[in-house]
């Protein structure tokens, strides 16, 4: 490695060094070796003269440009050769020149400096640069001569200097108004350089004096409420200062709260306080503004005053209902006064405009009981009955005794719960039900129905039967009837007979399922309607089923002799038992005849001897049922010479039978009573 050393700013061609003498190599050599020089830069500073071996200069070389402010600079180059091949590092170092005087930003400056500025004070001035290094670079600073500052160089580690003008004397505005200095800065080239700055320094006049209000405190009075833009008061401060320093700016001093500003606004040329919000009595009765009188000096200078606004109530809030208690629900059996809800009432106003009174409407069965200042109590004031108010609404208004008086209004729903107070009612005391003989089983005979004003489980009924007395006193009905327990349906458990039973009466009770649980009761007949399901039976004359009944008369019988008498009963009643005789056949028809309703046969002419001397008479007895039924008997009448008179026979014959039952003879008597009426 070769190392040269070259001041900047040569000329091109300049020498640089002799590569072949320092090498110790032969010239000769050096061009057949085909030297090339390379170098390490973007720009080739330097080119070899192969003929002679000299490094020169071949372009500019501007050490500031390539290095900077870096105390040493190099270039570096390469240099190769062939046969054989051989690289050789040259370093040039580039010696800095006094090429640079030093240079300020600009050749002129202007400072603004109070006449009251204390001794001692520093300003400092915008330092000049100089690229150059080493002792070409800045040495010094010089200020011209003057009665007021001293210069002060501060150094830096970096070696940087910074000039300071110090205040040695105090200014005086009015004894001079500008200051003109000339600062030097000076290298330490050789020759040195140099160069200058022209400051202009402009004494400022002080603001010795603070603006003064006219009054140190102000007051005001205004209504709650007051409109938006309600002049509060208009202050007056003055400064005997002249200019920016007797121009006066007012404002509100930070000292107040945030919500104070929000409420009040200044002007700050005027000085006029005004409403910018809502003024209210309850939550403030009194503000006290802190307001700042600022003149536009510099520095400026400030006065303060305290404006105290004191607000008057006014009627405008209506008074507040709290429930502390209460109970939406209320057993209907609740007894008068007992308590439904306790509320608080309350009013933001003051004096009159704060009293409260409370009052309910005289139409509900509720009433308010005041028991100290501010609060009160709902009681209830009668009995109350769910099922016939089940649900209040109880307004309870609130008024002040402001004028005129505000109101509020306050709605206290009262659902009343149910009690098993009422027993179940049926829509009947008593139901008759006329049912046919025969029903099928299970068919509903009827149905009770009862109601019961209570709700929910008091409400629910179920029915039952209960054994009652009919017409046979030990009939149980339950053994023939049965009922839904909640659709109240009566059904029959067998077919009525009415032959057997024409009546039945039992009760029916139904209960709720509260507790207690209460009942109610209905009676019920039953009235069983006959059907005509009874054929007519023949009493008389008895006869086996397929036998006939044998009379005798004698030739000479005289008509209208009664031969025999058919009697029959049927066990139903009414038209169902209401019965007729006829004669459908006979050996002769003409001959014999059978009485409609009484059932008597009796000869209708003289027997003739062309008459048969044995008749046989077929006899239906018919009911007058829907459809009718009927019973056939036959009888034989024999004619004989030395037979017994007709009814004779009759009463023969039935003496051979042994003679009819009492009860028979009592049921025949009546028929044929009824058939005569």
């Amino acid at each position: 490695q070769i190392r040269y050393s070259i001041p900047e700013e040569l000329t091109r061609g300049a020498f640089v060094g002799n590569i072949a003498k320092d090498l110790g190599t032969d010239v000769t050599k050096l061009a057949a070796a085909n030297l090339q020089v390379l170098s390490d830069s973007d720009s080739q500073y330097f080119s070899v003269n192969v003929n002679t071996g000299v490094i020169m200069v071949s372009e500019r070389i501007d050490r500031e440009q390539i290095c900077g402010q870096n105390p040493r600079c190099f270039l570096h180059l390469k240099l190769a050769i062939e046969n054989p091949v051989e690289f050789y590092r040259i370093e040039v170092e580039i010696l800095d020149i006094n090429d640079n005087p030093p240079e300020f930003p600009s050749d002129e400056v202007s400072l603004r400096i109070y006449e009251l500025a204390s001794l001692g004070a520093r300003f400092p001035i915008q330092p000049a640069q100089d690229p150059d290094v080493g002792t070409n670079t800045l040495q010094t600073y010089h200020l011209s001569a003057n009665d007021n500052f001293n210069l002060n160089v501060k150094a830096r580690t970096d070696g940087g200097k910074f000039p300071e003008l110090v205040l040695e004397r105090a200014l005086d505005r009015e004894f001079r108004a500008f200051h003109h200095l000339v600062l030097t800065a000076e290298d330490g080239g050789s020759p040195p350089q140099s160069s200058k700055i022209r400051i202009t320094i402009q004494v400022l006049d002080a603001n010795d004096n603070h603006p003064v209000f006219d009054r140190p405190s102000y007051g005001a009075r205004l209504v709650e409420n007051s409109p938006l833009g309600t002049l509060v008061v208009k202050l007056n401060a003055t400064d005997v200062d002249e200019g920016p320093n007797g121009d006066i700016r007012y404002s509100l001093s930070s000292h107040n709260s945030a919500a104070l500003r929000q409420i009040f606004a200044i002007d700050e040329q005027t000085g006029e306080i005004r409403v910018q919000g809502n003024l209210d009595f309850e939550e403030a009765t009194v503000y006290e503004i802190e307001v700042e009188a600022k003149d536009m000096g510099s520095p400026t200078m400030e006065e303060h005053c305290s404006v105290v606004v004191e607000i008057t109530d006014v009627n405008d809030n209506a008074p507040e209902v709290i429930l502390t208690s209460f109970s939406s629900s209320l057993s209907e059996d609740a007894l008068p006064g007992t308590v439904v809800a306790v509320i608080h009432v309350r009013d933001r106003d003051s004096g009159e405009q704060g009293k409260v009174l409370c009052h309910v409407s005289p139409d509900l069965p509720f009433q308010l009981r005041k028991d100290y200042e501010h609060q009160y109590s709902l009681l209830t004031s009668t009995r109350l009955d769910r099922e016939n108010v089940a649900y209040y609404n109880v307004t309870v208004s609130a008024s002040d005794l402001g004028n005129p008086p505000l109101s509020r209004h306050t709605i206290l729903p009262i659902t009343l719960t149910d009690v098993n107070d009422n027993a179940p009612q049926f829509e009947q005391a008593s139901y008759e039900v006329l049912v046919a003989e025969n029903n099928p089983v299970g068919s509903v005979l009827v149905t009770v129905s009862a109601a019961d004003p209570d709700s929910e489980q008091n409400s629910r009924l179920s029915y039952s039967i209960l054994r009652a007395g009919g017409t046979d006193p030990g009939l149980d009905p339950t053994r023939y009837l049965s009922i839904h327990p909640t659709s109240g349906q009566v059904t029959a458990k067998f077919p009525f007979d009415y032959e057997q039973t024409t009546y039945l009466q039992f009760h029916v009770e139904v209960s709720d399922s509260g507790s207690p649980a209460l009942r109610n009761r209905t009676l019920v007949h039953v009235f069983i309607v006959d059907q005509n399901d009874n054929a007519p039976r023949v009493h008389f004359p008895r006869a086996g089923e397929d036998s006939a009944t044998q009379f005798r008369i004698s030739p000479s019988i005289v008509p209208p002799a009664l031969i025999t008498k058919v009697v029959a009963i049927d066990a139903d009643s009414g038209r169902n038992a209401w019965l007729s005789y006829h004669l459908v056949e006979a050996t002769d028809l003409g001959l014999f005849s059978v009485a409609l309703r009484s059932g008597e046969v009796r000869i209708t002419r003289a027997l003739q001897e062309t008459d048969a001397s044995a008749h046989e008479l077929l006899v239906v007895v018919r009911d007058a049922g829907e459809p009718p039924l009927s019973t056939a008997v036959t009888l034989v009448v024999l004619v004989e010479e030395k037979g017994p008179e007709a009814l004779q026979g009759s009463e023969a014959r039935a003496a051979d039978g042994g003679g009819l039952p009492t009860i028979t003879l009592y049921l025949i008597v009546s028929l044929v009573l009824i058939s005569t009426v």
